[in-house]
């Protein structure tokens, strides 16, 4: 049975793209994060697809290894690009409906901090707000912030379930009718609308209140990306956008059942989270044009920096034909099951190690074909209640973002799958949440029923 809800669809402008030879295929500009009229294309082009939102994957580092040697500097991806909390206020003033989603790290931010912005960035944008909530994981962070290695993974998760909570307090601090500017009266806002939070925790004192107010939203749309266990209960107690790394259908549909099922014991809703695994497409107008796409991305990969993605699980193969086979190695891997998984594979099909670097780009959820190809995907994923969408990771900005506006959203639309229109002009509107209820204003309407 077809579901009646619609699609929602993200487009995660991280970069040049998701492939890590997009930087050098002749149609996207090598320094497009250098220069804001790549954004504004990017974000315009995803508006026009009428897609809930874009979303910025920050990294507060330089997060890719130069392993092998010489890699790092052939890859262009994660390298440069600009700090979203700054230019998504910028792009709020060359769009009108398009949801504005980035990342905040609650291991290296305070709580005041990402309430401030978040707040401020809703009230620029009209109410497209959205936070995504992470720990951060890379040595290459903590070194920027006067740590050699990042705080132990307990205290991470434990500090930012404290933080989120510290963030929905401070946003709920001002009731919503808490400023009359009653200019005859004399009265800038009403005492008994403001609450001081005077939080005191393990993690964080935060006293309060938030010296901003008023946001579209009621509060931004709470995001997460988070696999783990810790991860999955921050995400069913307050997320309402999950993004999922999962590459098939049956690993999405136990990933979609046990986030929405942890729901009922913090009183939600499962319609109120929208569970978006991440995808990759490639279109064409037939199969053929399609898969010459793909295979012009996988030509323009560096040997290195194919190298460099299998390092972690092989160590160094610099000193290999990488159009030999995979040699005997005794290399301890970090995830022994992944290798020898991967390693047989590769032994099971005599792959060199170009093809098993290739095999491992191509990981992922990843579609290509022709727009009733993709959908047919997408479809079968959605329907079969696996998500309620997808984040779609283009592979090289910003062609693939418009190759999907210009063919795969018409194919969506035709199926009924996906809005013809926006449907309100804030994000929470678009994504079919619920309006945010604020605490202090709900405790003191339940108070007058009471009486």
């Amino acid at each position: 049975m077809a579901r009646k809800a619609k699609m929602r669809l993200g487009m995660s402008m991280r970069g040049l793209g998701y492939h890590p030879a997009a930087w050098r295929h002749p149609q996207v500009p090598a320094d497009g994060t250098l220069r804001f009229e790549h954004y504004v294309r990017n974000a315009q082009a995803a508006e026009r697809g009428l897609f809930d939102m874009i979303f910025f994957a920050d990294g507060i580092g330089i997060r890719e290894k130069d392993e092998p040697r010489g890699s790092l500097a052939r890859s262009g991806y994660e390298i440069v690009e600009m700090e979203p909390m700054t230019l998504l206020p910028a792009l709020a003033a060359v769009t009108r409906h398009i949801g504005l989603v980035t990342t905040a790290s609650t291991t290296y931010n305070e709580p005041y901090h990402v309430a401030r912005k978040f707040a401020t960035l809703d009230l620029i944008s009209g109410g497209r707000a959205g936070w995504n909530i992470v720990t951060s994981w890379s040595e290459a962070e903590a070194q920027n912030f006067n740590r050699e290695e990042h705080l132990d993974y307990d205290t991470r998760y434990a500090r930012a379930a404290e933080f989120v909570e510290v963030v929905k307090g401070l946003w709920d601090g001002w009731e919503p009718d808490a400023f009359p500017y009653d200019k005859a009266g004399g009265i800038f806002f009403d005492e008994s609308r403001l609450h001081v939070l005077d939080h005191r925790g393990k993690h964080f004192r935060v006293r309060g209140p938030l010296n901003v107010a008023g946001m579209p939203q009621g509060r931004p749309v709470l995001v997460q990306a988070g696999a783990s266990d810790q991860g999955r209960e921050i995400a069913a107690e307050s997320a309402e956008v999950v993004y999922a790394a999962t590459d098939s259908i049956e690993s999405a549909k136990a990933y979609y059942d046990d986030l929405k099922s942890r729901m009922a014991k913090y009183g939600r809703d499962p319609e109120q989270m929208k569970i978006m695994p991440g995808l990759r497409t490639v279109v064409g107008r037939t199969r053929a044009e399609a898969q010459a796409k793909w295979d012009e991305l996988q030509a323009l990969l560096d040997p290195l920096v194919g190298l460099a993605r299998v390092y972690n699980t092989f160590g160094d193969l610099s000193g290999y034909d990488v159009d030999g086979p995979m040699p005997d190695l005794d290399y301890a891997p970090r995830v022994k099951s992944i290798a020898d998984r991967i390693l047989a594979r590769a032994r099971r099909d005599n792959m060199t190690i170009r093809e098993l670097y290739n095999h491992i780009v191509a990981g992922g959820f990843l579609l290509i074909g022709t727009p009733a190809d993709i959908v047919d995907g997408m479809q079968e994923w959605f329907e079969v209640g696996a998500c309620d969408g997808f984040n779609i990771l283009p592979t090289h900005l910003p062609v693939a973002c418009e190759d999907f506006v210009e063919h795969v959203t018409p194919e969506l639309q035709r199926r009924g799958l996906f809005r013809t229109a926006y449907e309100g002009t804030t994000l929470r509107e678009n994504l079919g949440l619920a309006p945010h209820v604020n605490r202090h204003a709900a405790a003191r309407r339940a108070q007058r029923a009471a009486e």
